[in-house]
């Protein structure tokens, strides 16, 4: 492998610049290697966002949001709302409250949190989470336990995951929640609804 020079390091060490078109949206995104899919908005959020609906004042929650493209997409749609994006990296979180300076959001709250641990007493009209492939079955349900507690009633959980997953999503959502919906299933991401009935 060639040697890494330091004009090379320092280019490396530059924000990632791109524009991404999310539900008619035009959003600008800064990012940094490290973070999940740092070049570009990824393809399971990208069909989350195709298949989901908010209203324009709906309370929202991002859980795990990266530097933001799905919570922020959230914000935009519902300008009239609040919503919270969380995520137990802090350097996502960073790139998450730059990146709603840069696009002009203020309906929004960004915070550290381990999952809801930071959450508080909020609640939410909608829920999303791109749950990550390669964390145990437990952490899943912890997400599902606590979003159920934290949504209002009639409020909803969307979730996008690898294929591979999707029926153990619609066993969870079915025991926690008592229904689920599969909402679209692609090639590689499967995206899951549930729905708070009370």
């Amino acid at each position: 492998m060639a040697k890494i020079e330091a004009a090379d390091l320092a280019r490396l060490r530059e924000d990632i610049v791109f524009d991404a078109e999310l539900c008619g949206k035009s959003l600008r995104f800064h990012s940094t290697w490290g973070l999940f899919s740092p070049k570009a908005v990824d393809e399971g959020t990208r069909l989350l966002l195709d298949h989901m609906e908010i209203a324009i004042d709906d309370d929202c929650l991002d859980v795990g949001c990266g530097y933001g493209p799905l919570g922020l997409t959230m914000a935009a749609l519902a300008p009239e709302g609040q919503t919270l994006l969380v995520d137990k990296d802090f350097v996502a979180v960073d790139y998450s409250a730059k990146n709603a300076k840069v696009n002009g959001l203020d309906n929004v709250d960004i915070c550290l949190s381990n999952g809801f641990s930071h959450v508080g007493e909020r609640k939410f009209d909608i829920i999303v989470s791109n749950l990550p492939a390669k964390t145990g079955k437990e952490l899943f349900y912890l997400y599902f336990y606590d979003a159920l507690a934290h949504l209002k009633p009639g409020g909803k959980l969307y979730v996008v995951t690898i294929t591979g997953l999707r029926k153990f999503v619609a066993r969870a959502f079915d025991e926690v929640f008592g229904n689920y919906k599969k909402v679209k299933q692609g090639k590689t991401y499967t995206i899951g609804l549930a729905i708070k009935k009370s």
